[in-house]
């Protein structure tokens, strides 16, 4: 597929915004989109060149850290926040600090999984990424989040889920390494919007009600006629803003966008499997991050979720993780089959 990434390399935006930007902006905009397009292109040369430091030796504690690349693109750049210091004054690294806390305290808390690799890998995290920098990406070992236009774009780090979204690329690096194009690229970055989502929903002690389902609330500005960037509950209406365009999400196998752009679409037709989680979420009630989350934490950590998994064979192992862990006539099964069916992934 065109503009696919190596194994590693994951950015938040879509490059089919920053395209439309980059032809349809004013020139401060379209010097903006263009900038990040070629900085997120030498990005995918070089995914991956840090040299980590020691992460944690204890289970249950994080080991964090954050720089500032300070306009620059230097990785990690200088560091300004280590574990156990208090607050810089920095919104984007205090906003990075806690970020990391409590994406790790979601996954350490709910599914006893220390870290990215389970292994007390340290969270590493650069902030003030270039100079109108319109991203955040994982790139195989740490976080890098830029500071936006200010036109349309606010900070980065003022998301909890970007964060966790780009971390859950991590875990999913170190278990299912789903290959990142096509049906198997959307179910990585649908996993990562699910835990993306649920660490904000777990850190506000919200019920399946109270929670929004946005993905990237706070992103855009003012400006932008839009929620959020994506929308788990209704994919397709997040956004419908002049120069950004209308979300263009599926939310059922009907509409399935077949495309060689956007690595075979994976951020468009993540939106099909977001939308089963929610249904099934929904379905459960309480808290989304114990019994929906827990079976899709369990598919994917399962050894049989392949790199080329589509959607009906990870549909098929969250099912058979249902019945495995609740039981085969189990209100969770029934509500992950049903999930499934009403978005046409399984029959």
């Amino acid at each position: 597929m065109a503009d696919s990434l190596p194994a590693g390399a994951r950015l938040f935006l879509p490059p089919y915004m920053l395209e439309r930007i980059a032809s349809a902006g004013s020139n401060h905009l379209r010097e903006c989109a263009r900038h990040t397009l070629v900085v997120d292109q030498q990005f995918r040369a070089r995914a991956g060149a840090v040299i980590l430091p020691q992460g944690s030796v204890k289970r249950g504690e994080p080991a964090r850290y954050v720089h500032s690349a300070e306009q620059q693109q230097a990785l990690p750049g200088r560091l300004v926040r280590g574990e156990g210091e208090d607050d810089s004054g920095d919104p984007a690294v205090d906003e990075a600090y806690h970020g990391l806390g409590a994406t790790y305290r979601l996954f350490w808390e709910v599914y006893e999984r220390h870290s990215i690799d389970d292994e007390g890998m340290v969270l590493l995290a650069t902030v003030h990424y270039g100079r109108d920098y319109e991203n955040a990406f994982w790139d195989g070992q740490q976080m890098v989040f830029g500071d936006g236009d200010g036109e349309l774009f606010n900070r980065f780090t003022i998301a909890l889920d970007i964060l966790a979204h780009e971390l859950t690329h991590g875990v999913i690096q170190h278990e299912a390494a789903l290959a990142y194009v096509g049906q198997s690229g959307a179910l990585n970055e649908s996993l990562c919007d699910v835990f993306g989502s649920l660490v904000r929903q777990h850190q506000l002690e919200q019920s399946v009600d109270e929670a929004d389902w946005l993905i990237g609330k706070g992103l855009f500005t003012e400006r932008v006629a839009g929620r959020a960037l994506r929308s788990m509950a209704r994919p397709g209406t997040a956004y419908d803003d002049p120069l950004l365009g209308r979300d263009p999400q599926p939310d059922h196998m009907d509409a399935f966008v077949v495309t060689e752009a956007d690595s075979g679409g994976v951020h468009i037709n993540s939106g099909i499997p977001n939308r089963a989680f929610h249904l099934t979420a929904m379905a459960l009630g309480g808290h989304a991050w114990e019994r929906a989350g827990r079976i899709w934490y369990d598919t994917l950590v399962d050894q049989r979720l392949g790199q080329d998994s589509d959607f009906p064979t990870f549909a098929t192992l969250t099912l058979d993780n249902a019945e495995r862990r609740y039981g085969a006539v189990s209100q969770e099964a029934t509500a992950v089959r049903e999930g499934w069916r009403r978005v046409g992934v399984l029959p």
